[in-house]
């Protein structure tokens, strides 16, 4: 009888093992008790191949990666010697199969069949719902273990027993029976004894052109009958095979000297023949990753292993040397003899499944066999001569003592702060410039100095002079700092001061960015780019364009996030975005488009002694066509086979070896869905946002190795940091699945288009871990919008437009299709994402169903850790039973349903790892960690998004370190994959997941901090206080009661007028009438505010009763469970930020900044000052008052933020955070002190004294925002109440013209040289402008502006030019276009006055 996991049919099964653990499961494949040894395997892909290798029999395989299944199995097709393409036997050996989860529903052009379908032919068992990380764990502490698969409970004597392999000849039972020729034709001739060969060494021989006589394991030998003897690989213990092991004795015996070649079981058996010994060891290597170093060059290679016994080296004889030896395990993997040709290898160089890297050993084989007789030429020799690295230019030896390292923006704050690490381990001085005050890298005490200023060459070189450093890192900031970097080597300054680029060489880098020049490159080794042209201009383009044929993609080269680029289907479309790319950069590529294709990326790792790995593989859920910022992105990849695997991988260390890089860099791929058919789309010769999710992903810190090895050190002599004990030279392996989905915030730009495409609009992205890809995808939906409970079908109406156009709520327009009955296959006509994954998100979907028709009573124990397992959320659930997330939570906890903690270690559970970096699963049965010490529980800032940015992440970093510094340990829950505060080594416990009430308080329940931080993170753990508190958790600093006290607007508004402190006059909005009422009593224009939000979403100003009504409904939507506030709004008033941190009420310290623009814009688009230049003494005086005041009233402990109106020396107030806020990095660094530790060290007890340090140290700084309107076509660059900036810079000088021009600059703004172009709003804007626009003539520029503007001015006897604006883009010819720079309307009459001063004076001095 079979048994199958199709349609459902799972039959419960049982995994028992010889200590008596037994692993509940369901059964698949055929249905039948077997025994064996049980192995494990940490392969990613290869399970045909694996399942057909001889040295798998009579074992019970244990695969580590817990989707199995993915791509089915392809059919039995043979080539012309009658050998499988596909499989490495011609059945199946092991004995059974285990697994996390088998896949029902396979997606690959080649699969014929289901595996379950192949093993119920083959009938081979398997068993799926297994922890098999908890399994690996307990076969790895026993070495080896018996088990049996069995299908009923409890056990009878009979079935208790449990035979052991081991005593039986496995080689004799897999060995052919009679010889057997192949390619007779062939030469030379190798007799190739079976103890258990795989297919692939065959093919390895005939595709060289040997002939191949395979004879059995104790087939006498002639050798006369051979030109060269080959050792096959195979099963169990070598000692069973005493007669091959006589065999080889007597050929090397003979006097005839025969090249002898061995594998794996071969290898120890050549080695038995000469001597040694050997024995069982007490993990086995079996996986694709093993790293292998020749001991003759030192190059380290990955190799693919399967075996559980290895050679005693301290037996070898005279005469022979080793070979090869493991980097991890230090076991011996290859011998040699030092005259004779004589060797053999451990590893299989033939991998199938695995790494190609070693395939050249039967090359050197072949050589030896064909040169020998005549010139007696050592194998050793050749294996040193082929792997020997020869350098272009020899590689300096010193190290340099001073690095400078460019660096850039927040998703880069990870990279740059992981490289100031390993220059430090190394006692290099290092040097830092980078405007982004918020970031981490930037922070006192992590770079040795540190150099506010924009990345500019000018800039660059001024440090450069001033502290000569011998070395500079480009890679490590983005493009941006790339980009500064090429052009400083252009201007030949590093030359001039003797400074090294560490790492790439800048050549490989301009080769990787000129589109031009890359084409050649790749060509070069005979691969293949997607046809593209290099264009300069708009003519240029449309003659590419018919070359290639319609559609095209076209984008800027040297650009970030494909900026400028987008996909065109005819002459028209493709002019409009010529012009727009060629206004970003010199060059436009012009692409073929392969949209729909698959795209993959590898991250890729080389040191300067051509020691090369892959780190991580990666598929793009969405097909081509989608910027792979924009795209939801999964690791490791899930639709790949190993052939395909392994073809991009090699490809990759085959480009990456050619271009010369050293360090790290990511290659993309476009791979085509119905074939082996690949193009290479790019190479990022640096730290890129996928390095981020692939150092995170992986747990291997890709940044910190980079920066070691810029410094020369070799990859293999680098530890893996997360173990421990093993190198940094190796390729992980994961046994979980990432998704990664971006976030976007198009809602906040009114006619901004919502489609993504090529060009990257997103903000910022999640990153989620679970054991299935359900699982994993759903909570990531959740981290990127809180308001989400997974993947719903009920967010969106369905609609084929938008899944043929992908916009940002894609994937909930995906939900409503399949709930509607859309089938797979008309989802992937309509999206082309692949039916893999299409088929998991109708899992969930079909789920969603299933629990609709239940209510909460009828929710059993199986229903609920389906649906836990499937990644829903109690919330999610409770929506879908009728009930509420707190019934569910507790009737989940009566059932015994709740997560289990996970370790990410790099290495699958096959060696012990002391890692703290761990995730929540359902999909499991054991804890990975105990919960026996305290710690205390900080709660970081989750997505990147408008609002909230690195800045909060620098406050949740300085947190963890100053706690550490009191001697606290920690525990950091965040998930997102671009900040430090998610580097394992910042916190003792890091939990990459939701910032959700249900997953906090998971954690909680099960480490029993001693209380939480969530002042550190901004708005998100704000949020979710209230809950927390009720649930009796411990929160350390301000009270909850607190909290909701100044982030519910009504409390804060009453609290104000209790205390006598005054605001804008205000009413709690119960309906749209008394809303009206209360406008029309106080005068439009009025301030509509929600409650517990971020970046003042959903706040506007009103003007009108119409206005009222539509951002009534928005803010309702946005604030459902919170009160909306409406307020007066006061015009021409200026704004006050206040950051604080106090103790039971009482001010430790404050800082005031002044904003530059009116109040209405948000203060985090605004341009803010400290210390304040124009506020007089009394008004600061009125200001600590109020703060003492609202710091008693809310007893705050730690920090807190205000806002403030000030108007003919009236202040008002608008509102309070108790939390951190986006300046605290901000003033910290200006005023010298640190906000973020002074507030730690009041929440968690320390007694504090008050400081006096708003008056601050000297020097000025100014905050500017960074916009990012070039990226959003049509969006209005007014700004509001509502938030639109997506990051931020700050400078210091002597006095805030200086501050303020350095930090203008470093956003990209540029002095302009000829003309300007203004317009300008009011009668009484332009009348405050007028003695600026006569200043701006007297200096000799142009000006323009549009007709009211320049009427106004003329009459006032400046001469301004008039330009007509005309609605279509196409027609505006008569604008000024070169030389002329816009000021932005955004801050004009504020900022003006600034910019006037400076271009007066000229600032270019420098400060540090």
């Amino acid at each position: 009888m079979m048994c199958s996991t199709e349609n459902g049919d799972q039959q419960q099964c049982y995994l028992v093992l010889e200590n008596g653990a037994v692993f509940p499961g369901k059964a698949f494949g055929a249905r039948k008790p077997v025994d064996g040894e049980i192995v494990f395997q940490t392969g990613m892909v290869g399970y045909p191949e694996s399942l057909t290798d001889p040295s798998y029999h009579a074992q019970i395989l244990v695969l580590t990666y817990p989707i199995i299944g993915n791509y089915g199995v392809p059919g039995k097709a043979t080539d012309e010697h009658g050998i499988p393409y596909f499989f490495e036997s011609h059945r199946i050996w092991a004995a059974a199969l285990v697994v996390g989860e088998h896949c029902d529903h396979p997606s690959h052009w080649r699969k014929t069949k289901t595996l379950a379908q192949w093993m119920a032919e083959e009938q081979v068992p398997g068993i799926q719902g297994v922890d098999t990380r908890m399994l690996t764990k307990m076969i790895r502490e026993k070495g080896s273990m018996l088990g049996k698969i069995i299908y009923s409970l409890p056990l009878t004597d009979d079935t208790a027993k449990i035979s052991d392999p081991n005593l039986r000849n496995l080689v004799d039972e897999v060995s052919i029976k009679a010889p057997k020729t192949y390619n007779p034709k062939g030469s030379p001739r190798i007799c190739a004894i079976d103890c258990g060969l795989k297919y692939n060494q065959l093919r390895c021989f005939i595709n060289r052109g040997a002939r191949v006589d395979l004879v059995p394991w104790n087939h006498k030998l002639n050798v006369n009958e051979f030109d060269g003897l080959f050792l096959s690989n195979g099963p169990g213990n070598p000692e069973m095979c005493l007669k091959t092991i006589e065999n080889i004795r007597n050929v090397m015996n003979s006097g005839q000297v025969k090249p002898i070649f061995g594998i794996c079981l071969g290898h120890q058996l050549l080695s038995m023949a000469i001597g040694c010994s050997s024995y069982k060891m007490k993990y086995g290597n079996r996986g694709h990753n093993q790293p292998c170093i020749h001991y003759a060059t030192l190059r380290c290679n990955m190799t693919s292993q399967n075996h559980g016994f290895a050679i005693n080296t301290e037996t070898l004889p005279e005469g022979w040397i080793e070979l090869f030896t493991n980097a991890n395990d230090k076991t011996n993997e290859g011998i040699a003899h030092k005259s004779l040709p004589y060797f053999s290898v451990q590893f299989h160089p033939e991998h199938m499944a695995g790494p190609w890297d070693m395939e050249v050993l039967f090359d050197l084989y072949l050589e030896v066999i064909s040169k020998y007789k005549s010139t007696k030429v050592s194998i050793n020799d050749l294996v040193t001569e082929k792997l020997t690295f020869k350098m272009e230019r020899p590689l300096s030896k010193d190290v340099p003592q001073k690095v400078l390292i460019i660096g850039q923006a927040g998703e880069f704050d990870y990279s740059g702060s992981q490289a100031i690490k390993a220059l430090k381990e190394e006692n290099v001085q290092t040097l830092l410039i980078n405007p982004n005050i918020a970031t981490v890298q930037t922070t006192k005490g992590l770079a040795d100095k540190v150099y506010f200023l924009p990345l500019l060459p000018g800039y660059v070189e001024q440090v450069i002079r001033s502290e000569r450093p011998d070395g500079v890192l480009l890679t490590f900031g983005g493009q941006t700092g790339l980009n500064c970097g090429v052009e400083l080597e252009k201007q030949g300054v590093f030359k001039k001061y003797n400074c090294k680029v560490l790492g790439t060489p800048i050549q490989a880098i301009i080769d990787t960015e000129d589109r031009k020049v890359f084409n050649e490159r790749i060509a070069d080794i005979g691969e293949k780019v997607a046809p593209s042209v290099a264009v300069h201009s708009v003519q240029e383009a449309l003659k590419a364009a018919e070359q290639l044929g319609y559609p095209v993609l076209a984008r800027a080269a040297f650009s970030l996030g494909g900026l400028g680029s987008g996909f065109a289907s005819n002459n028209e479309e493709l002019t409009t975005l010529a012009m727009q790319a060629l206004a970003h950069s010199s060059q436009l590529i012009i692409d073929k488009s392969l949209k729909g294709w698959k795209e993959v990326e590898y991250e890729v790792v080389r040191d300067a002694y051509d020691n090369c790995i892959t780190v991580c593989n990666m598929e793009n859920v969405d097909p081509l066509g989608i910027h792979t910022g924009e795209s939801i992105v999964v690791a490791p990849s899930q639709t790949l086979s190993n052939r395909e695997y392994n073809m991009l991988r090699s490809t990759a260390i085959k480009v990456i070896r050619h271009l010369g890089v050293v360090g790290e860099c990511n290659i993309q791929y476009a791979l085509n869905p119905e074939s082996e058919e690949y193009y290479i789309i790019e190479v990022n010769a640096r730290l890129s946002r996928s390095s981020a999710l692939a150092s995170k992903a992986t747990g291997y810190p890709l940044a910190y190795v980079a920066a070691k090895l810029a410094l020369g050190n070799p990859l293999p002599n680098i530890h893996n940091t997360v173990t421990g004990v093993t190198t940094a030279c190796f390729e992980p392996s994961l046994d979980y699945c990432v998704v990664k989905i971006p976030r976007w915030d198009l809602h906040k730009f009114s006619r901004v288009s919502t489609k993504i495409g090529s060009s990257m609009k997103s903000v910022g992205e999640v990153m989620a871990i679970g054991r299935k890809f359900e699982e994993a995808f759903q909570k990531a939906l959740r981290m990127v919008d809180e308001n989400v409970n997974g993947f719903d079908p009920n967010i969106k109406p369905v609609n084929d437009d938008e899944l043929k156009e992908p916009t940002d709520k894609r994937m909930f327009v995906l939900a409503a299709a399949i709930k509607n009955g859309y089938s797979v296959d008309k989802l992937y006509e309509l999206t082309k994402i692949d039916r893999w994954f299409l088929q998991k998100m109708k899992n969930i979907i079909d789920f969603t169903t299933q629990l609709e028709q239940l209510d909460q009573k009828s929710l059993n124990h199986s229903a609920l850790l389906h649906a836990k397992q499937l990644g829903f959320s109690d919330k999610q659930i409770a929506a879908a039973v009728k009930s509420t997330e707190l019934a569910v939570r507790k009737q989940r906890e009566e059932f015994h349903v709740t997560p289990y903690v996970k370790q990410i270690d790099t290495v699958a559970a096959e060696w012990p790892a002391a890692t703290n970096y761990l995730y929540l699963t359902y999909n499991a049965a054991s804890h990975d960690v105990d919960f026996n010490e305290q710690h205390t529980m900080v709660i970081g800032s989750g997505v990147y998004r408008i609002g909230s940015s690195v800045e909060f992440d620098w406050c949740a970093v300085g947190c963890l370190r100053e706690l550490r510094r009191l001697g606290h340990k920690t525990i950091m829950i965040n998930y997102n994959p671009e900040t430090v505060s998610t580097d394992y080594d910042m916190s003792d416990r890091l939990y990459f997941e939701e910032i959700s009430f249900e997953v906090v308080m998971d954690i909680y329940n099960l480490e029993n901090p001693t209380g939480i931080i969530l002042s550190m993170g901004g708005q998100l753990p704000n949020n979710i206080a209230i809950d927390l508190h009720r649930q009796q958790a411990r929160i350390l600093g301000t009270s909850p009661d607190s909290i909701d006290g100044a982030e519910n607007r009504f409390k804060f508004s009453r609290m104000l007028d209790r205390t006598g402190i005054m605001q804008p006059r205000w009413k709690e909005l119960t309906n749209l009438k008394s809303a009206i009422g209360f406008c029309e009593e106080v005068g439009y224009p009025c301030l509509v505010r929600p409650s517990y939000v971020l970046s003042g979403a959903a706040m506007n100003v009103a003007h009108s009763n119409q206005d009222l009504e539509t951002y009534l409904n928005a803010a309702s939507d946005v604030s459902k469970e919170h009160p909306v506030v409406i307020s007066k709004f006061i015009q021409d008033s200026k704004e006050i930020d206040v950051d604080a941190i106090a103790c039971d009420g009482v001010i430790l310290c404050m800082a005031v900044s002044e904003h530059v623009e009116n109040a209405g814009v948000h203060s985090g688009d605004a341009t803010l000052v400290t210390p304040p230049q124009d506020i007089n003494p009394e008004t600061l005086k009125q200001i600590k008052q109020i703060t003492k005041s609202i710091a008693a009233s809310l007893e705050v402990t730690g920090p807190f933020n205000m806002q403030l109106i000030a108007k003919d020396n009236v202040l008002k107030v608008i509102e309070c955070n108790v939390r951190v806020s986006r300046s605290f990095p901000f003033v910290s660094k200006t005023l010298d002190h640190d906000f973020v530790a002074m507030a730690t060290r009041v929440i968690v007890g320390e007694h504090v004294e008050p400081v006096d340090v708003w008056h601050g140290c000297g020097k000025v700084g100014v905050k500017v925002a960074q916009f990012s309107f070039s990226r959003l076509a049509g969006a209005d660059f007014m700004l509001g109440v509502e938030m639109a900036s997506t990051g931020e810079v700050a400078c210091f000088g002597d006095n805030r013209y200086e501050a303020y021009l350095k930090a203008m600059m470093s956003t990209g703004f540029s002095i302009p040289r000829k003309s300007i172009l203004l317009s300008i709003g009011s009668f009484k804007h332009k009348m405050e402008l007028l003695p600026s626009m006569r200043a701006l003539q007297k200096m000799g520029y142009k000006l323009y502006a549009s007709l009211g503007t320049a009427d106004f001015y003329n009459e006032h006897g400046v001469d301004v030019s008039k330009r007509r604006y005309e609605s279509n883009h196409s027609k505006r010819h008569d604008l000024p276009t070169n030389g002329v720079s816009k000021i932005p309307c955004k801050t004009l009459c504020a900022n003006l006055r600034y910019f006037l001063c400076i271009l007066w004076n000229k600032f270019f001095s420098f400060t540090k």
